[in-house]
């Protein structure tokens, strides 16, 4: 066997090697990295990425194993193929483990933002689609084909695909706007005017994913979800009023009512989850009802769904108190005269 031969194999061999070595070596300190300063990075790209290096280290041995090598004239063109084919390799994996990891930087952005986990199916797919674009064109121009024509019949493929898939397209751009506009994202709790209301799930290329209270999930194509009407209880922030009405009757002492009512709403606050401990709770007089003095208690919760156990508990506590100072809570009463 030539010498140049066996060296090509060592050289092989011997990148094999070293690219298994710097795969434990660079997903160990990335994992390190990763958790010293908080970049972000999930386990599988941090695995993606060493096993891309292992790749590439694998795919330089190899190219420089041919290189050395003394191949005779009549297999240039196979090792020219051989070379094309290994670039090929390279833009593609490069191409991969970029969409992952431009992918797993968008997701960290996001629940850092929103501090919950997000599904962003959208921006994820026009990432991919945008860095496979560009590989696939890199590709072409490594196979020396031109690409003029090719941009041109993508233009006009582009516009007919365009006319026959507008419903599509209209739900992708407005799904689009909805995460541009910032007003919905991930992990929101959001009402339609249509009635629908519960938790962001997923925002993808067609559609909306909401899960209601029960449990249920609710498809709402991006078209329709951009044109209706939303309340949006986690802006400009999770923290919400909570309106309790309550009656008292005619012969209550009002001061007594409201110091009373006053003081079991701040113990609400303060002593049941998801109330706001800091929070001055206060009432507001506003009717003379047919037989009783109408008001209501404004409390405070830390986001939509935990005005349910305020409330709750609101209402135990103040009608075992008002029994206790002896405030009457009126019911409709109605006195009948009968004419001898």
């Amino acid at each position: 066997m030539p010498k140049t031969y066996l060296s090509s194999i060592l050289i092989f061999f011997a990148s094999i090697l070293i690219g298994f070595i710097i795969k434990l070596i660079s997903k160990n300190r990335l994992s390190y990295l990763n958790q010293k300063f908080n970049l972000g990075f999930s386990l599988n790209a941090i695995s993606s990425f060493s096993n891309v290096c292992f790749l590439w280290i694998i795919l330089l041995g190899l190219y420089i194993s041919i290189f050395l090598a003394e191949v005779p004239a009549k297999f240039h063109h196979i090792i020219h193929i051989i070379n094309k084919s290994l670039l090929i390799l390279f833009i593609f994996s490069l191409a991969w483990v970029s969409s992952k990891i431009i992918v797993n930087i968008l997701h960290f952005y996001f629940q850092k933002k929103t501090k919950v986990p997000p599904k962003i199916s959208i921006f994820e797919i026009i990432i991919k689609i945008v860095i496979f674009f560009i590989g696939f064109i890199l590709i072409l121009n490594t196979l020396n084909i031109n690409i003029t024509p090719f941009i041109t019949s993508l233009g006009i493929a582009g516009l007919a695909v365009g006319l026959a898939l507008q419903d599509t397209l209209s739900n992708f751009f407005a799904g689009l706007y909805i995460l541009i506009s910032k007003k919905i994202k991930p992990g929101d709790y959001i009402s339609l005017d249509s009635g629908i209301e519960g938790y962001v799930e997923d925002i993808t290329w067609r559609n909306t994913t909401i899960r209601q209270l029960p449990n249920n999930i609710v498809i709402v194509p991006n078209s329709k979800l951009a044109s209706s009407i939303i309340t949006n209880y986690y802006l400009p922030e999770k923290e919400l009023a909570v309106l309790v009405q309550v009656g008292v009757s005619y012969n209550s002492d009002l001061e007594k009512v409201e110091r009373v009512t006053i003081e079991v709403a701040k113990e609400v606050m303060k002593e049941v989850p998801g109330g706001v401990p800091n929070f001055e709770p206060f009432i507001r007089y506003h009717t003379f009802g047919d037989f009783s003095i109408n008001f209501t208690v404004i409390l405070r919760a830390q986001s939509y769904v935990d005005r349910y156990l305020v409330t709750h508990e609101f209402i135990k506590r103040l009608h075992k108190r008002y029994k206790e100072e002896g405030i009457e809570i009126p019911f409709p009463i109605r006195t009948v005269y009968l004419r001898q």
